[in-house]
């Protein structure tokens, strides 16, 4: 409205000037005249002159004024689109068309995503950022000396990364990154073990200063024929590592280090006592979460489709419930969250009535209660909630889609707003702080 105004001020004075150049030629033309005459073209061209400089004033005015009130209202609205928009990051599987790690714009109050870039890595399956945003992790998941953990540089406002190097795991099929402090954790399904990467001043990873192998079986001779690590996650009070061991059905547990970093070549990990919490035989332990006061942790079981539910208290998991996730026996249950809120828990289930179950969480003791249940699309590998909760988007791998569904802070239920973000082979989503 202002850019406007000021348009059609500027024509005006345009013309008051215009005006004045008449005048001052018609006084010239008539200069022969008598001199009664010329005074009076004098006194005329005075008073013409005095009313178009004060209009030129106040022109000039109007313009000041609204040049003001437009630059006040610019950072408002600059500050309001910024709030509300996420940068997304979304690891694929590269066996069809996928490139590796795509980036997106998410408006955490609409649901809708704009594309910002692509970059090329093989079998980005996990990753993870950086503390500040400055860097991101990625696993390349593959069974056998492929199998690396790659560093980027990344670029938050235009969603671009640079690869700065890549590391070999050691440990085949890593599936599952993090970063604490100045190392780098990854999670080597096939080869049952866990690598730390030291990380670098410029971001970039150093060899692996540790790769701790496991031992053991599981009842399950098909899955469970030696140690798979899926996830490892740092405790709340950051004291120590859990790592989810689906071919033996234990936590392992690890005391950090903060100190460790690439210059002092101190171990990061140490082992715990006890080493590892057992869980029931057949289990399958995949991911762990923990609540947002840190009191309780909450373990999806792959093979036996339950959650089973721990207070927690300084390295200790005391187990205090186990409930159905999956309730038609597929041996598929992959993703677990919670609601920024802490009232609800979410997990994911495949391979038979895809989807993901919904629990409510007893504020008072941590105990779960079936809410619902949210068919998806097919393969939800992965999912994750926004900041403000408001959605929980699903990585649908055989869909070849991220859904998008809205989230009643009250039910926990979830409504599929139809704004689905088509990728190939997504399995991972990540929010860059």
């Amino acid at each position: 409205m202002f850019s406007n105004l000021r348009e059609d001020v500027s024509k005006y004075y345009i013309k008051a000037l215009s005006l004045r150049s008449y005048f001052i030629f018609k006084m010239k033309k008539h200069h022969e005249k008598s001199t009664n005459n010329k005074l009076l073209m004098i006194k005329t061209y005075l008073s013409k002159t005095y009313i178009f400089k004060a209009f030129a004033a106040v022109c000039i005015f109007g313009i000041s004024i609204s040049g003001c009130t437009s630059k006040k209202k610019t950072p408002m609205e600059t500050t309001d689109t910024t709030e509300n928009e996420l940068t997304m990051l979304v690891g694929t599987y590269t066996s069809g068309t996928s490139k590796g790690i795509y980036s997106y714009r998410f408006n955490e109050e609409n649901g809708t995503a704009t594309p910002l870039s692509e970059t090329e890595i093989e079998n980005p399956s996990y990753l993870v950022p950086s503390a500040d945003g400055k860097f991101v992790y990625a696993v390349s998941e593959f069974n056998s000396t492929q199998a690396a953990a790659n560093a980027f540089a990344f670029n938050k406002e235009k969603g671009t990364l640079q690869l700065l190097n890549s590391q070999q795991t050691g440990g085949e099929d890593p599936c599952y990154i993090i970063a604490s402090g100045n190392n780098v954790i990854t999670a080597n399904y096939s080869g049952g073990s866990i690598s730390v990467f030291p990380i670098a001043k410029d971001g970039s990873l150093l060899p692996a200063s540790d790769i701790i192998q496991f031992k053991g079986t599981g009842v399950d001779k098909e899955r469970q024929e030696k140690p798979h690590l899926h996830c490892v996650r740092i405790t709340p009070d950051g004291k120590y590592l859990f790592a989810d061991d689906l071919g033996t059905d234990q936590i392992h547990k690890f005391i950090i280090n903060p100190a460790a970093n690439a210059e002092n070549k101190e171990a990061f990990l140490k082992e715990g006592s006890p080493a590892a919490s057992k869980v029931k035989a057949g289990s399958g332990p995949r991911h762990l979460t923990f609540s947002p006061n840190g009191h309780y942790a909450y373990l999806i079981n792959e093979l036996s489709g339950t959650v089973i539910a721990f207070e927690y208290k300084d390295g200790d998991l005391k187990e205090i419930q186990t409930i159905a996730a999956d309730t038609v026996n597929a041996q598929g249950s992959a993703d677990i969250h919670i609601s920024p809120d802490g009232k609800f828990l979410y997990a994911s289930n495949r391979l038979k009535a895809d989807g993901i179950a919904i629990f409510s969480i007893h504020p008072d003791n941590g105990m779960l209660a079936k809410a619902g249940y949210q068919l998806t699309g097919i393969h939800p590998r992965n999912f994750i909630i926004t900041p403000n909760g408001k959605y929980l988007l699903v990585a649908c791998r055989d869909s070849n889609v991220i859904q998008v569904y809205e989230r009643d802070a009250d039910t926990g239920l979830l409504t599929d707003v139809q704004q689905d973000i088509k990728v190939d082979k997504p399995v991972c989503i990540k929010f860059v702080p």
